[in-house]
């Protein structure tokens, strides 16, 4: 009876380890990021040629970035963007949302960046993309509770975030950061919320290039 007993004990054992495996990828999953369109994964930039640091920073040499998508339209306090006018600048895309903790965790840090380098006169622009918010009342209000001042597209259904070429580094989480160079290619990304360091880290090196 021993040998009968013994392989269905194993086969508990394994079941319980797959199930504890699960639950803790879907944790992981779940403090990682709100939400994405990849479960997670990061898609490749320009081919592919791109590197992730261990801080989940993915960043693209000067010679393999792509240009970005223009992205338009009605911002959050009701003005007009188009992010192509911005050319010439090191722009930053927040994509955010106000049900989102990691973008509230990560939202004084975008406060504090852009106010900084704004006041050292620096040639950096910081637009925000705002979605799945139904209305713009919770947007508004998340962003006077964390004194963001720079502008957000309002983007409810997501559709900005799908202008962005199949195969570039593209904001498939949210959050999700990209940071483009001054010819308005994508430079560096990351899914995940940023520190204030880790923000600076994508910002100065574009800053620096020539």
């Amino acid at each position: 009876m021993s040998p009968s007993r013994a392989p269905r004990r194993r086969r508990s054992t394994g079941g319980r380890a797959t199930l504890l495996t699960a639950v803790t990828l879907a944790g992981a999953l779940t403090l990682s990021a709100c939400s994405g369109s990849d479960g997670g994964k990061a898609a490749g930039g320009s081919g592919g040629n791109y590197v992730t640091g261990a801080s989940g920073i993915s960043t693209v040499s000067a010679a393999e970035r792509t240009a970005a998508p223009k992205l338009d339209g009605e911002t959050v306090d009701g003005g007009t963007l188009d992010t192509t006018a911005l050319k010439g600048k090191v722009v930053v895309l927040n994509v955010w949302g106000s049900w989102c903790p990691p973008c509230r965790a990560e939202a004084p840090s975008f406060a504090k960046v852009s106010k900084e380098l704004a006041d050292a006169g620096k040639d950096v622009a910081f637009v925000g993309i705002n979605t799945r918010d139904n209305s713009k009342r919770n947007a508004t209000a998340f962003e006077e509770s964390f004194g963001i001042t720079y502008p957000s597209l309002f983007d409810p259904a997501g559709k900005l975030m799908l202008r962005f070429p199949k195969g570039t580094l593209n904001p498939n989480a949210i959050p999700s950061t990209i940071v483009l160079d001054k010819e308005g290619r994508i430079a560096a990304r990351t899914l995940v919320a940023v520190t204030e360091e880790q923000l600076r880290s994508m910002i100065d090196p574009l800053l620096a290039e020539q």
